[in-house]
């Protein structure tokens, strides 16, 4: 069922959904359903898979030049929203990017996804590699995600890359894209960022999932901005309960968001990362109960492969 459906059939009743990692290279698919299996009591009606593009690491060789090699360190998607659905009859939204994929490669996944009666895909332009500052599509890639919007698209409307193709057949995809609250990092401020976020909806996504965020008040004025700007589908607010006394660095630094000062004061009077995890825990709680009261349709938590916060948090809010 699309991610539409499932907030229309809720009827008013916010939805608790997640988002997991795959595992690492060598591991296999138990430790993906040892940190699914304690939040199913909460009735996810979707779980999604994030992806990893390739990473580059250079191996010096006897000569003493290097060598660049391409290493992926997570596995695909496919196969593990696969074993989801299979498993908890559940739908299970992979991650798609324009880094690492060209326009052909983008194709054939979702051609596999198709097959595989999977509805639903989260559309993402992706970070550059670590090696690189500035993001860089393939060569026969997406630069934009509302481009790779347009190619989910086409193909929804029977539409391919070869336009010789006969009787080709209607996928059936509902698109989610990526929205921020606090603006994308390569912003040049939120009303551009909101600018081309209405673009990638003109393409054809159907409900957004935001980065995530500490300060309701910052994601309440960014739905705001939003449906002034005629932007009418579902948001879907992305959360994250804080479990480190270090992530009061990291959590700004990567992902460009604020911390409110209560939460940085409540983190940094705890006495050690239990403590911490437990501040965590009560914000998020917070948050969710204020989210839930205005009448957001689904609650979407960063589990980053550990669902023991997440389960603590949806206990006490759904």
């Amino acid at each position: 069922m699309k991610v539409t459906e499932h907030i229309e059939r809720a009827n008013g009743k916010a939805l608790f959904s997640f988002e997991i990692l795959p595992p690492l290279k060598g591991q296999n698919i138990q430790c993906i359903f040892d940190s699914i299996d304690p939040l199913m009591e909460f009735n996810p009606p979707f779980i999604d898979v994030t992806y990893h593009r390739e990473e580059y690491e250079y191996k010096e060789l006897p000569s003493g030049l290097l060598e660049k090699r391409v290493v992926k360190k997570r596995p695909g998607t496919v196969g593990i929203c696969a074993a989801i659905q299979n498993r908890y009859k559940v739908d299970a939204i992979p991650h798609i990017l324009c880094g690492g994929f060209t326009k052909e490669d983008t194709e054939n996944f979702l051609i596999d996804l198709d097959f595989l009666g999977i509805q639903n895909v989260l559309a993402l332009r992706g970070d550059a590699v670590k090696s690189e500052i500035y993001f860089k599509p393939e060569k026969e890639g997406h630069q934009y995600a509302s481009e790779l919007v347009t190619q989910i698209d086409n193909l929804n409307k029977g539409i391919y890359l070869d336009d010789h193709l006969q009787n080709t057949s209607a996928t059936n995809f509902c698109i989610g894209v990526a929205g921020y609250p606090e603006k994308h990092m390569e912003a040049p401020s939120l009303d551009s960022d909101i600018y081309f976020l209405k673009q990638k909806i003109k393409n054809g996504a159907t409900y957004i999932v935001t980065q995530m965020f500490f300060d309701n008040k910052k994601f309440f004025e960014f739905v705001a901005k939003c449906r002034k700007e005629g932007i009418t589908v579902p948001i879907i607010p992305g959360l994250k309960p804080i479990s480190t006394k270090k992530q009061l660095n990291q959590i700004p630094h990567r992902f460009k968001v604020d911390l409110p000062d209560e939460l940085i004061m409540d983190v940094v009077r705890a006495k050690d990362n239990d403590a911490v995890k437990q501040v965590g825990i009560e914000w998020c709680i917070s948050q969710s109960k204020e989210l839930i009261a205005e009448g957001i349709p689904v609650l979407h938590y960063y589990s980053m492969g550990k669902s023991d916060n997440i389960r603590a948090v949806a206990k006490a809010v759904f």
